[in-house]
């Protein structure tokens, strides 16, 4: 793996976006969408996706500025929805550190979707800045299969670490949910598979759990389908029936196993449970001026 610098200096354009601070994952996501974007810098979506990480080392300076703008309207800010801002690089360049402090200065909103369980690190820096805004987070986890993980997902955290991360989230008084991400067809949307990993969601804690099928935009479509040619050629016709007129299963399947995860998360009290919450400090009220 190696860190490419850009040498030239990109702004950030809109911290709204979900960027991240990262433009490659830095592990081997045989499915990431975010794969695309490799390409706009003249790399490729495959392996150097996969090997070479570039690095907005200047993030935290631009979003302290950005939130500071008269612009800037205090939007909900989604960390983590491209790429992950707590891959691997981050143990080494500690970026996000400073991007929470930012925001905690700002009393800014925000929500992180992460599947790294460095997230842990800066557990005092989101409870510090959820007692002055809203904060939550999510995990990504799809399955609990530790086969399947080692196939496709080879790099990232074992998924019963990532829910073991979302207990200890969710225990210091902030809101983690489970993005079920991603479902694949035929290898893990079974009845057995999706209820073993909704239990096992519904054990760490999780406030909610969102169910998504697997969709194929390009870049990520050719690498996923050449790994599945080689680990499950049986499955490619399959795959191109689902997929063939576009990057996403047809609804009436997506309905199904969506259906079936609201079940199964209703079965297992995810979202009835009440947990304690921390909530941001309300302003005291102004005081009331005396008539002389």
């Amino acid at each position: 793996m190696s860190v490419e610098p850009l040498g030239v200096e990109t702004p950030m354009y809109d911290i709204t976006t979900g960027t991240g601070d990262f433009i490659a994952d830095g592990v081997v996501s045989h499915n990431c969408f975010a794969r695309k974007t490799h390409e706009y810098l003249d790399l490729d979506a495959g392996h150097d996706f996969d090997s070479k990480i570039v690095v907005k080392v200047n993030a935290a300076e631009l979003a302290r500025k950005e939130l500071a703008s008269p612009r800037w309207g205090g939007h909900h800010v989604a960390m983590g929805t491209n790429v992950d801002c707590y891959q691997r690089a981050e143990g080494r360049y500690r970026l996000m550190p400073g991007i929470l402090r930012a925001l905690t200065e700002a009393a800014n909103p925000f929500s992180i979707l992460t599947k790294g369980t460095l997230i842990l690190r800066d557990l005092p820096l989101l409870v510090e800045a959820a007692r002055v805004s809203e904060v939550s987070a999510a995990f990504s986890v799809g399955f609990v299969d530790e086969r399947l993980w080692r196939a496709v997902e080879p790099g990232t955290p074992h998924p019963r670490r990532r829910l073991e991360a979302c207990r200890r989230i969710t225990d210091s008084g902030i809101a983690c949910g489970v993005l079920m991400a991603p479902i694949l067809p035929y290898l893990s949307d079974s009845p057995e598979q999706l209820e073993a990993a909704v239990r096992e969601i519904a054990a760490s804690g999780a406030t909610h759990v969102t169910p998504i099928v697997l969709h194929l935009r390009p870049g990520a479509r050719e690498w996923f389908l050449g790994w599945l040619s080689r680990e499950h050629p049986r499955l490619v016709p399959r795959y191109l029936e689902l997929y063939g007129r576009g990057a996403y299963a047809p609804k009436a399947y997506q309905e199904r196993v969506s259906t079936q995860v609201r079940e199964l998360a209703r079965q297992y009290g995810i979202g009835r449970r009440a947990s304690w919450r921390i909530q941001p400090d309300k302003p005291p009220p102004p005081e009331q001026l005396s008539l002389l």
